[in-house]
């Protein structure tokens, strides 16, 4: 069963609904039990930093998602502030992360801008792929996501670096590593490229090297 993660942080709707015209079985559920019994999940999320690992650290669901994701090695895709909450902390607040990458979230830094730009930044942009991955199979090289952040991911390992955008400078625009996936924009806002990215998700399974 696809879980997707109710923590009562982002619009949890448009991502069901998106599954649904897939035809991928799933549930919304904020329940210990479902994330148990997950075959995969999805960690959704938009707001800040603090409040969304707030919500989660209160929704009693943070040890059991330790244990289905860093122990049990169940595939998982945060989006959004999903993929943020999964780094080690963000400039944005003082609660630390999930850890589950090790990275950190800055704000976008306006003197590193190679124009004035509006933060958040919001709409349409391309990514380029910076290594293969499963998941993203069958995406074209030009594939356009949607995006609404006014942070940023910065990681560490450049092996983790899934993807790359650029908003006045380059950007992590999402991470993978083992059964982990992260990404900043919103594949369920994303119309072809975004469903691509979800059936493959729902399709793919972790195999340990």
């Amino acid at each position: 069963m696809f879980t997707i993660i109710n923590y009562g942080v982002g619009n949890l709707g448009s991502i069901s609904n998106m599954l649904a015209y897939l035809d991928i079985e799933h549930r919304v559920s904020a329940a210990p039990k479902d994330v148990l019994e997950a075959e995969r999940l999805l960690l959704p999320g938009v707001g800040s930093f603090d409040f969304g690992m707030t919500k989660l650290n209160e929704s009693g669901l943070t040890d059991v998602l330790q244990q289905r994701v860093c122990v049990d090695k169940v595939p998982v895709m945060g989006i959004c502030l999903g993929m943020q909450i999964m780094c080690q902390f963000s400039e944005e607040g003082q609660v630390p992360g999930l850890g589950w990458f090790d990275a950190k979230v800055k704000k976008f830094d306006l003197e590193r801008m190679d124009k004035d730009r509006p933060i958040p930044h919001t709409g349409w942009n391309d990514v380029r792929f910076i290594h293969a991955h499963p998941v993203s199979s069958g995406l074209p090289l030009d594939a356009r996501f949607y995006f609404v952040h006014g942070y940023h991911v910065e990681c560490d390992h450049p092996k983790d670096e899934w993807m790359q955008a650029d908003y006045g400078y380059p950007f992590t625009a999402a991470l993978a590593s083992e059964n982990k996936l992260a990404v900043q924009f919103h594949p369920e806002k994303s119309h072809k490229f975004g469903l691509t990215l979800l059936k493959n998700f729902a399709g793919w399974s972790y195999a340990p090297s």
